[in-house]
């Protein structure tokens, strides 16, 4: 019996041995097999991000995720728009989209996919965006197609103010939660000449004061071809022409892009602009922001330039791993990275908002909360369908033109109003004769 029960021992030892050496590793190998992933390439397309942009935000925490995926990445430059590249026969898995760009650059090249069933399948939770961004991009696919999902950064509405003026003429700092009306009196203290320099209380990035408005107005009409609503901009006009009524306080000569860049030079009090992480104030300058001011009777909304979007091409043949990297780019956090350098998020995270600039050289010194003081003003309603599209950039250049020629004393407000409506107009029939 001992015999007998030390070679069942034995065989048993044997195989438990042979379980540990051979049975078990068979096991992981069709574990591993299941889990291992066919290698590929995803190609990115996003205009206007530089490669170095790309890599420092997105590439490592890409590459950690997906080990089997080449991630390619391109941007604009001469010959590679996304138009060229598609005529070239060379579409991306991902496009960077824009609710500009988005007819132009994405939809008419039949490249648009809807991300409905990918937010159903992999239960995507929508509610982490602002609203607003979300809102936005369904209302541009018309008939409820969500085209893309929102990167920061967005660009909202601030008001500059250069320190050292303030000082230097003992007037004391504009401050968050300020009115028009209160900023103006703050403008015409620090409008003034001192010895042969004039210092101009108050500037304006025209383009986006005017376009970014807290009324959410459009320029042209979403279901005629002519100005949208002009008593509206009536009333944004005759807002901001006070400012340039003041003495010494006339606009850049050169134009509106000239009354943009006015507040570098460090003669100017104040401008209205957008928050923008790209935008290159001389590092001498001794600036802060706080919240862009609000208009008497208008919503206490924050005027905002919107982000853009990532997008899947409808040719992509990996379009399910596709969603899950831009899941993977708009994590918490990869946004909490970019909120502490200085990008602003588009969750509602309220400790990534939070951490704005924490960790950049000059926002980590300025009063970024001034950004969230208030909520962004909803999107401009878009053209109905059937509509001449006009492009937003002629639409928001022949605006500004409008009210330079108000703020320069050129013409009276109503008469510039319908003579914009009349341009509004012979362009939406170019356009429509183009169709």
């Amino acid at each position: 019996m001992q015999k007998k029960a030390g070679m069942t021992l034995a065989c048993m030892s044997i195989v438990t041995l042979l379980s540990a050496c051979g049975g078990t590793k068979n096991d992981n190998s069709a574990t591993e097999e299941k889990e291992k992933k066919e290698p590929f390439t995803l190609s990115i397309y996003a205009e206007d991000v530089k490669a170095e942009e790309f890599d420092d935000r997105f590439r490592k925490a890409l590459e950690k995720k997906f080990p089997h995926i080449t991630f390619e990445y391109r941007t604009n430059g001469k010959d590679q728009t996304i138009a060229d590249l598609v005529g070239a026969g060379y579409v991306p898995d991902l496009i960077r989209t824009s609710i500009p760009t988005l007819k132009n650059s994405y939809l008419d090249l039949q490249l648009g996919q809807d991300l409905n069933p990918y937010v159903q399948k992999y239960k995507y939770d929508l509610t982490r965006f602002n609203k607003v961004f979300v809102d936005e991009i369904i209302a541009a696919g018309r008939t409820g197609e969500l085209y893309g999902l929102p990167v920061p950064p967005f660009f909202p509405q601030v008001l500059y103010y250069n320190k050292d003026l303030f000082d230097r003429f003992g007037v004391p700092y504009p401050q968050d939660g300020m009115s028009w009306d209160e900023i103006y009196e703050i403008a015409k203290k620090m409008t003034r000449v001192d010895g042969n320099q004039v210092y101009r209380g108050f500037s304006a990035n025209m383009m986006a004061m005017l376009r970014d408005n807290p009324y959410s107005t459009p320029i042209l009409d979403p279901a005629a071809n002519q100005l949208a609503n002009f008593e509206t901009w009536q009333t944004i006009f005759t807002n901001y022409k006070r400012f340039y009524d003041i003495p010494d306080n006339k606009p850049e000569k050169n134009g509106v892009w000239a009354e943009a860049d006015a507040f570098a030079k460090g003669n100017v009090a104040m401008q209205v602009g957008q928050h923008d992480i790209y935008l290159g104030i001389p590092k001498e300058l001794n600036w802060d922001i706080v919240s862009v001011p609000t208009i008497a009777g208008a919503p206490k909304l924050m005027g905002q330039r919107g982000p853009a979007y990532w997008s899947i091409t409808k040719t992509s043949k990996h379009k399910d791993e596709a969603f899950q990297v831009i899941a993977e780019m708009l994590s918490d956090e990869i946004q909490m990275e970019d909120s502490r350098k200085g990008i602003l998020t588009v969750l509602v995270n309220k400790d990534i908002q939070n951490a704005l600039g924490k960790d950049h050289p000059i926002y980590s010194k300025k009063n970024v909360k001034a950004i969230s003081y208030y909520q962004p003003a909803a999107y401009t309603p878009k053209r109905k369908t059937g509509m001449a599209e006009v492009p937003g950039g002629t639409q928001q250049t022949l605006m500004a033109e409008a009210f330079l020629d108000v703020a320069q004393g050129k013409a009276d407000i109503n008469t510039s109003l319908r003579s914009l409506n009349e341009k509004l107009k012979l362009e939406a029939e170019k356009a429509a004769s183009k169709n």
